[in-house]
């Protein structure tokens, strides 16, 4: 009997790589109509760029639709397995296209592999103009890439695909002739595909083509899912419940309760969310809502967010449950949330203070406080008295309202 599998030899997601903007799932903040990024394409005068974001996010499937769409020569390069001398081989017969009047466009994945002399190789073909580079990478360009290549392209972020996206991409799918044309998905497995997905399309796609062989012409029930992605079923979906339960999450630690922090911790990791995700609001959480009545609390989770990145998952958990039971149970205060909202108030309804005269730069006016006692000497910081620094007394903010008073010789 004839199957997909022996018509098909490449997998789902290499087959549905788009051939069009048109089809291209995600990032409608570039590839939209009238967006820069897709007009510099279609008027065929794109300049170098790298496409920054986690994996199946289409930054591969839009460098080689640009390839399709951008006149010249297409090079395609994995930095993993290049060395300084194929890259200089391809920067050369850039050279040589130049000098006929064709261009040559070099999409580079994994571009963050490169180390600084291999980065600084591209550098005066980049320069001169003589390939386009279209680097992708899962790592933040600002720290990866030298400033001097990071100066020649533009940066363009791409973002996890939403749960709409992803059942765009199964609708695709189900009714591409490339794809998986008349399999049917009923809701239930379908958001339990989306969720442990994680936003990454490429892994939708080899989980939804894996599901269909194993349910071998049959509707694939929610048993045979989870054997197939060997994950318990949650109810967490990438809508409401997502929210929901980080909203829970946050609440919980503010209402110092670790056992309910705790449980909802597991629940997200369990269900597949990003811990880099948890760890940013663990982050945030730790000068919102505790601020200065322990100024050790944002120490805790930058750590937790380092421990994530540094050290990975699945052992990371524990660094986050970490910062989470102490983040429940020291003591709180949201005086620097409320102070910074006063100042950007001001600053948003257009109260726009001159910088006094004895700051400036060249001034001989400035009275440096190291030189009086306490360290201290009253002068005027801004053109106009503002209070937005309104203390609640709480904790380690109690010996900060000391020595302010301490310093002004109030006591």
């Amino acid at each position: 009997m004839e199957t997909l599998f022996s018509k098909q030899s490449k997998p789902l997601p290499a087959r549905l790589i788009p051939n069009s903007f048109d089809e291209f799932v995600g990032q409608r903040h570039l590839v939209a109509p009238g967006k820069p990024l897709r007009k510099l394409v279609e008027s065929n005068r794109l300049f170098s760029v790298i496409f920054y974001g986690p994996p199946g996010t289409g930054k591969t499937a839009l460098a080689r639709l640009i390839a399709k769409r951008v006149s010249g020569e297409f090079r395609e390069l994995n930095a993993v397995m290049t060395t300084v001398q194929e890259l200089k081989k391809v920067l050369g017969a850039g050279r040589r296209n130049l000098e006929v009047g064709r261009r040559t466009i070099l999409f580079l994945d994994e571009i963050h592999r490169f180390n600084k002399a291999q980065q600084d190789a591209l550098l005066p073909d980049l320069e001169e103009g003589n390939v386009i580079l279209v680097g992708a990478t899962t790592e933040n360009p600002y720290f990866s890439l030298v400033p001097a290549l990071r100066s020649r392209v533009k940066v363009y972020k791409f973002n996890p695909l939403s749960e709409e996206e992803l059942k765009k991409l199964y609708r695709l799918a189900v009714s591409d002739s490339r794809g998986l044309p008349g399999f049917s998905v009923p809701d239930d497995v379908l958001d339990f595909l989306v969720r442990v997905s994680g936003g990454d399309g490429r892994r939708f796609l080899s989980l939804l083509e894996e599901l269909y062989f194993l349910s071998d012409g049959e509707v694939p029930s929610m048993e045979l899912a989870e054997e197939a992605v060997g994950e318990p079923s949650l109810k967490y979906s990438r809508g409401d419940e997502h929210y929901d339960v980080i909203s829970a999450f946050i609440k919980s630690m503010r209402g110092s309760d670790p056992d309910a922090a705790l449980y909802y911790l597991a629940k997200m990791l369990k269900a597949g969310e990003d811990p880099l995700f948890i760890a940013r609001r663990i982050v945030i959480f730790a000068s919102e809502d505790v601020g200065n009545a322990d100024p050790q609390a944002l120490w805790v989770a930058v750590s937790a967010l380092h421990a994530v990145e540094k050290v990975g998952m699945p052992e990371a958990a524990i660094n986050l449950a970490h910062a989470v039971i102490y983040l429940s149970l020291t003591l709180k205060s949201n005086a620097v949330y409320k102070s910074l909202r006063r100042a950007l108030k001001d600053v948003e309804s257009g109260i726009d203070l001159p910088v006094p005269e004895h700051l400036k730069t060249r001034s001989k006016k400035y009275k440096y406080p190291h030189d009086y006692p306490r360290h201290y000497v009253e002068q005027d910081y801004l053109s106009e008295k503002r209070k937005y620094y309104r203390p609640d007394g709480i904790g380690f903010e109690k010996e900060l309202l000391k020595f302010w008073k301490w310093m002004r010789g109030e006591n």
